[in-house]
């Protein structure tokens, strides 16, 4: 806001100034994150009983949630149960991150920086997408069962199905995969921060008639927030609900 006119925000808000020798905001989110979700599980699995306290009970749901209806939907009865601490790790890693954007204080969304859900789809899923492929079906076997098609004609097969396969599934699926993520929590946290600026600019610098709009910017705010907290935990199991998908589909006998 600069000679009473409303300047709105943009992607420089997710870039805040370091706070000491290069080390941002963000970052400091990302570590804090796997404090939280290791301090949890930890502390609630310490002493686990029979009839479990509030606490056991709500890590047990978590766990039962990656591990039955993530992982074990998308990956197969069969092979599930060693993708379980990843799948788990995905959803909860996710999840923490977005919700800090509802947190009062941080109010950050760390999944808002296309950089680390990148990472995390190009530097983990995906590796692990292709190595387990290629372990279970050896390096040709996995090559010909990702992008091979039977009965297809050899020159729409060579010509155009096995590059497509190829362009899909080692870029627009890494892609895809960290743009959604990515582009849900950008997008939210900046419709919540231009009516909270709005508001305060009604109310602060607006004309008399269009103060009383303060409070509809500012109720507009709060009702987005809950929207976004709800779209937070559901593009936190997207993810990890696609990334176990990848490698349910790598170790899948057929293409």
């Amino acid at each position: 806001m600069a000679d009473n006119t409303f300047t709105p925000p943009g992607p420089a808000e997710f870039f805040p100034p370091a706070i000491f020798g290069g080390v941002t905001k963000p970052m400091i989110l990302v570590v804090l994150s796997v404090v939280i979700i290791a301090a949890f599980f930890l502390i609630t699995s310490r002493k686990l009983k029979l009839v479990p306290g509030k606490w056991q009970f709500a890590a047990e749901s978590v766990y039962d949630f990656g591990r039955n209806s993530i992982a074990r939907e998308q990956i197969g009865a069969k092979d599930f149960q060693p993708y379980v601490p990843l799948v788990l790790s995905l959803f909860t890693f996710v999840l923490v991150n977005n919700l800090f954007g509802i947190v009062p204080l941080v109010q950050f969304p760390t999944m808002a920086h296309i950089g680390f859900p990148a990472a995390v789809a190009l530097l983990v899923v995906f590796p692990v997408y292709h190595f387990v492929g290629i372990r279970r079906h050896g390096l040709v076997g996995y090559l010909r069962n990702q992008f091979i098609i039977p009965d297809v004609p050899k020159p729409v097969l060579w010509l155009l199905l096995i590059p497509t396969e190829v362009i899909l599934k080692f870029f627009f699926d890494p892609v895809n995969l960290a743009i959604r993520v990515f582009a849900a929590m950008f997008a939210g946290h900046l419709l919540v921060l231009v009516f909270v600026l709005g508001g305060e600019f009604l109310l602060l610098e607006g004309a008399p008639l269009l103060k009383p709009l303060a409070a509809v910017s500012f109720a507009l705010a709060i009702g987005i927030t809950a929207l976004e907290a709800l779209i937070q935990v559901l593009q936190a199991y997207i993810f990890a609900t696609l990334s176990a998908h990848f490698i349910g589909r790598a170790l899948a006998a057929h293409h």
